[in-house]
Protein backbone atom coordinates (compact mmCIF):
# COMPACT_ATOMS: atom_id res chain seq x y z
CA UNK A 1 0.00 0.00 0.00
CA UNK A 2 1.28 3.23 -0.78
CA UNK A 3 -0.06 7.08 -0.24
CA UNK A 4 1.78 8.27 -3.25
CA UNK A 5 0.78 8.55 -6.70
CA UNK A 6 3.16 10.40 -8.57
CA UNK A 7 6.58 11.52 -8.74
CA UNK A 8 7.71 14.68 -10.60
CA UNK A 9 11.71 15.47 -11.07
CA UNK A 10 12.26 19.08 -11.21
CA UNK A 11 15.27 20.21 -12.77
CA UNK A 12 16.42 23.26 -11.08
CA UNK A 13 19.53 24.54 -12.23
CA UNK A 14 23.09 23.95 -12.46
CA UNK A 15 26.23 23.94 -10.82
CA UNK A 16 29.63 23.90 -11.86
CA UNK A 17 32.13 21.42 -10.24
CA UNK A 18 35.31 20.07 -10.32
CA UNK A 19 34.89 15.95 -10.85
CA UNK A 20 37.54 15.75 -7.78
CA UNK A 21 34.39 17.64 -6.24
CA UNK A 22 32.33 14.33 -7.00
CA UNK A 23 34.77 11.97 -6.75
CA UNK A 24 37.78 11.62 -4.51
CA UNK A 25 41.12 12.11 -6.14
CA UNK A 26 39.83 12.76 -10.13
CA UNK A 27 41.33 15.34 -11.70
CA UNK A 28 40.64 18.64 -10.66
CA UNK A 29 40.85 20.04 -14.41
CA UNK A 30 37.67 17.95 -15.49
CA UNK A 31 35.01 19.80 -14.59
CA UNK A 32 31.53 18.80 -14.53
CA UNK A 33 27.94 20.64 -14.52
CA UNK A 34 25.76 18.92 -12.35
CA UNK A 35 22.08 19.52 -12.45
CA UNK A 36 20.33 21.27 -9.08
CA UNK A 37 17.23 19.18 -8.68
CA UNK A 38 14.38 18.71 -6.38
CA UNK A 39 10.95 16.54 -6.18
CA UNK A 40 7.36 16.55 -6.00
CA UNK A 41 5.35 13.66 -4.84
CA UNK A 42 1.05 13.73 -5.33
CA UNK A 43 0.08 11.99 -2.41
CA UNK A 44 -3.44 11.48 -1.14
CA UNK A 45 -2.54 13.82 1.81
CA UNK A 46 -1.30 16.69 -0.58
CA UNK A 47 1.54 17.49 -2.48
CA UNK A 48 4.89 17.27 -1.35
CA UNK A 49 8.52 18.53 -2.17
CA UNK A 50 11.67 17.10 -1.24
CA UNK A 51 14.10 19.66 -1.25
CA UNK A 52 13.37 23.65 -2.61
CA UNK A 53 16.27 24.06 -4.82
CA UNK A 54 18.24 27.44 -5.37
CA UNK A 55 17.30 30.76 -5.12
CA UNK A 56 18.21 32.57 -8.39
CA UNK A 57 17.95 35.63 -7.04
CA UNK A 58 21.56 35.21 -5.09
CA UNK A 59 22.85 34.55 -8.53
CA UNK A 60 21.79 38.47 -9.93
CA UNK A 61 24.89 40.54 -8.68
CA UNK A 62 28.09 38.67 -10.35
CA UNK A 63 30.34 40.06 -7.74
CA UNK A 64 28.19 38.75 -5.27
CA UNK A 65 27.67 35.50 -6.42
CA UNK A 66 31.41 34.55 -7.26
CA UNK A 67 32.29 35.88 -3.34
CA UNK A 68 29.37 33.61 -2.28
CA UNK A 69 29.74 30.78 -4.33
CA UNK A 70 33.07 30.42 -6.24
CA UNK A 71 36.11 28.07 -4.29
CA UNK A 72 38.24 25.62 -4.59
CA UNK A 73 35.54 22.66 -5.25
CA UNK A 74 33.42 25.41 -7.33
CA UNK A 75 35.40 27.44 -10.36
CA UNK A 76 32.23 29.03 -11.43
CA UNK A 77 28.68 30.53 -9.88
CA UNK A 78 25.75 27.82 -10.26
CA UNK A 79 23.34 28.98 -13.27
CA UNK A 80 19.59 28.96 -12.98
CA UNK A 81 17.83 29.48 -16.49
CA UNK A 82 14.27 30.72 -16.56
CA UNK A 83 12.89 27.43 -17.41
CA UNK A 84 14.92 26.03 -14.34
CA UNK A 85 12.85 28.49 -11.96
CA UNK A 86 10.56 26.36 -9.61
CA UNK A 87 7.43 28.56 -9.13
CA UNK A 88 6.51 28.57 -12.83
CA UNK A 89 7.58 24.86 -13.06
CA UNK A 90 4.69 24.53 -10.71
CA UNK A 91 2.22 26.46 -12.10
CA UNK A 92 2.74 24.76 -15.08
CA UNK A 93 1.55 21.58 -13.50
CA UNK A 94 -1.59 23.44 -12.04
CA UNK A 95 0.40 23.47 -8.76
CA UNK A 96 0.13 27.26 -6.58
CA UNK A 97 2.49 27.31 -3.56
CA UNK A 98 -0.47 27.28 -0.86
CA UNK A 99 -0.95 23.49 -2.32
CA UNK A 100 2.53 22.25 -1.05
CA UNK A 101 1.67 20.87 2.51
CA UNK A 102 4.71 19.04 3.38
CA UNK A 103 8.49 19.93 2.67
CA UNK A 104 11.22 17.49 3.46
CA UNK A 105 14.81 18.53 3.84
CA UNK A 106 17.59 16.37 3.10
CA UNK A 107 19.88 18.85 4.55
CA UNK A 108 20.39 22.11 4.80
CA UNK A 109 22.63 23.54 2.25
CA UNK A 110 21.20 26.65 -0.13
CA UNK A 111 20.88 24.56 -3.15
CA UNK A 112 18.40 22.09 -1.25
CA UNK A 113 16.68 24.80 1.08
CA UNK A 114 16.68 27.73 -1.72
CA UNK A 115 12.76 28.38 -1.86
CA UNK A 116 11.70 27.50 1.06
CA UNK A 117 10.13 30.76 2.08
CA UNK A 118 7.99 30.42 -1.16
CA UNK A 119 5.77 28.09 0.77
CA UNK A 120 3.85 28.84 3.52
CA UNK A 121 1.14 26.00 4.41
CA UNK A 122 4.10 23.59 4.08
CA UNK A 123 5.54 22.14 7.57
CA UNK A 124 8.89 21.26 6.74
CA UNK A 125 10.42 17.85 8.12
CA UNK A 126 14.18 18.12 8.95
CA UNK A 127 16.37 15.56 11.00
CA UNK A 128 17.34 16.79 14.89
CA UNK A 129 20.70 16.98 14.15
CA UNK A 130 20.84 18.50 10.87
CA UNK A 131 18.27 21.28 12.02
CA UNK A 132 20.48 21.71 15.08
CA UNK A 133 24.04 22.28 12.87
CA UNK A 134 22.47 24.49 10.60
CA UNK A 135 21.17 26.58 13.79
CA UNK A 136 24.56 26.82 15.30
CA UNK A 137 26.15 27.37 11.99
CA UNK A 138 25.80 31.30 11.85
CA UNK A 139 27.48 31.85 8.41
CA UNK A 140 25.25 28.93 6.51
CA UNK A 141 23.11 30.96 3.90
CA UNK A 142 19.46 30.56 4.42
CA UNK A 143 20.80 30.82 8.03
CA UNK A 144 17.95 33.59 8.97
CA UNK A 145 15.22 31.40 7.26
CA UNK A 146 15.75 28.67 9.74
CA UNK A 147 15.09 30.43 12.60
CA UNK A 148 12.03 32.54 10.82
CA UNK A 149 9.13 31.81 13.29
CA UNK A 150 6.82 31.62 10.14
CA UNK A 151 8.34 28.26 9.57
CA UNK A 152 6.31 24.85 11.14
CA UNK A 153 9.19 22.61 11.71
CA UNK A 154 8.66 18.74 12.12
CA UNK A 155 11.81 17.83 13.49
CA UNK A 156 12.28 13.91 13.46
CA UNK A 157 15.31 11.95 15.00
CA UNK A 158 15.82 8.94 12.50
CA UNK A 159 14.27 7.05 10.57
CA UNK A 160 10.97 7.91 10.07
CA UNK A 161 7.38 7.01 7.47
CA UNK A 162 5.88 10.47 7.17
CA UNK A 163 2.84 8.25 5.22
CA UNK A 164 3.22 4.79 3.53
CA UNK A 165 5.12 4.60 0.60
CA UNK A 166 6.97 7.59 1.66
CA UNK A 167 9.90 6.91 4.45
CA UNK A 168 13.16 9.09 5.30
CA UNK A 169 16.28 7.23 6.16
CA UNK A 170 19.12 8.99 8.20
CA UNK A 171 21.38 9.02 5.84
CA UNK A 172 24.63 10.51 7.58
CA UNK A 173 28.30 11.59 6.46
CA UNK A 174 27.58 14.21 3.64
CA UNK A 175 26.02 15.94 6.69
CA UNK A 176 25.43 15.53 10.50
CA UNK A 177 21.46 14.59 9.78
CA UNK A 178 21.46 14.47 6.28
CA UNK A 179 18.57 12.05 4.87
CA UNK A 180 16.91 10.71 1.97
CA UNK A 181 13.64 9.53 0.64
CA UNK A 182 12.59 5.93 0.13
CA UNK A 183 9.35 6.37 -2.16
CA UNK A 184 7.12 3.38 -3.33
CA UNK A 185 4.94 4.35 -5.93
CA UNK A 186 1.69 2.22 -7.67
CA UNK A 187 3.23 0.76 -10.99
CA UNK A 188 6.56 2.28 -11.07
CA UNK A 189 7.88 1.02 -7.73
CA UNK A 190 10.39 1.76 -5.42
CA UNK A 191 11.93 5.06 -6.07
CA UNK A 192 15.18 6.25 -3.81
CA UNK A 193 15.76 9.71 -3.38
CA UNK A 194 19.47 9.89 -2.84
CA UNK A 195 19.83 13.38 -1.94
CA UNK A 196 23.48 14.27 -1.81
CA UNK A 197 25.00 10.90 0.05
CA UNK A 198 26.72 11.07 -2.91
CA UNK A 199 26.98 13.49 -6.89
CA UNK A 200 27.01 10.98 -9.15
CA UNK A 201 25.98 6.59 -9.48
CA UNK A 202 29.63 6.15 -9.55
CA UNK A 203 29.66 6.78 -6.32
CA UNK A 204 27.38 4.27 -5.29
CA UNK A 205 29.23 1.35 -8.24
CA UNK A 206 32.57 2.14 -7.07
CA UNK A 207 31.55 2.62 -3.45
CA UNK A 208 33.62 5.61 -3.20
CA UNK A 209 33.19 9.34 -1.85
CA UNK A 210 33.01 12.78 -2.90
CA UNK A 211 32.11 15.35 -0.20
CA UNK A 212 32.14 14.02 3.35
CA UNK A 213 32.04 15.49 6.99
CA UNK A 214 31.96 11.97 8.47
CA UNK A 215 33.68 9.49 5.78
CA UNK A 216 33.04 6.32 8.17
CA UNK A 217 29.06 7.35 7.87
CA UNK A 218 29.16 8.49 4.55
CA UNK A 219 30.51 4.89 2.86
CA UNK A 220 27.63 3.33 5.42
CA UNK A 221 25.12 5.72 3.82
CA UNK A 222 25.84 4.71 0.56
CA UNK A 223 25.68 0.87 1.08
CA UNK A 224 22.87 1.17 3.52
CA UNK A 225 20.95 2.72 0.20
CA UNK A 226 22.66 -0.32 -2.26
CA UNK A 227 21.21 -2.70 -0.09
CA UNK A 228 17.03 -0.93 0.21
CA UNK A 229 17.95 -0.88 -3.39
CA UNK A 230 18.75 -4.71 -3.61
CA UNK A 231 15.93 -5.56 -1.22
CA UNK A 232 13.46 -3.70 -3.01
CA UNK A 233 14.36 -3.77 -6.65
CA UNK A 234 14.15 -0.08 -6.17
CA UNK A 235 15.75 3.12 -8.50
CA UNK A 236 18.44 5.27 -7.34
CA UNK A 237 17.49 8.31 -7.98
CA UNK A 238 20.74 10.76 -7.73
CA UNK A 239 20.53 14.32 -7.71
CA UNK A 240 23.62 15.67 -9.14
CA UNK A 241 24.41 13.11 -12.02
CA UNK A 242 24.65 15.03 -15.20
CA UNK A 243 24.24 11.65 -17.17
CA UNK A 244 21.13 10.46 -15.45
CA UNK A 245 19.13 13.56 -15.68
CA UNK A 246 19.60 13.50 -19.29
CA UNK A 247 17.71 10.20 -19.53
CA UNK A 248 15.26 10.84 -16.44
CA UNK A 249 11.15 11.79 -16.74
CA UNK A 250 11.51 15.38 -16.33
CA UNK A 251 8.43 17.31 -15.12
CA UNK A 252 5.97 17.76 -16.69
CA UNK A 253 6.45 14.03 -17.12
CA UNK A 254 6.28 11.79 -13.62
CA UNK A 255 6.80 8.20 -12.40
CA UNK A 256 3.30 7.06 -10.89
Amino acid sequence: MTDVRKLYILLCGYEIIRKSGCIRNEQPNILLAVPICCYLMETVRGFVMFDTGLDSANLSDVLASRARYVNDKFPAPPIVLREHEILPQLAALGIEPKDVVEIVLSHAHGDHTGHLRDFPNARVTIQKMEYEAALADTGRANFAEYGSPSIRWNIIDGDTQLMPGLDLVLTRGHQPGHQSAVVRLPDSGVKILVGDVADLLENFDREVLGSSMDDAAAIESIRRLKRIAADTGGELIPLHDPNFIQAARLAPLFYS
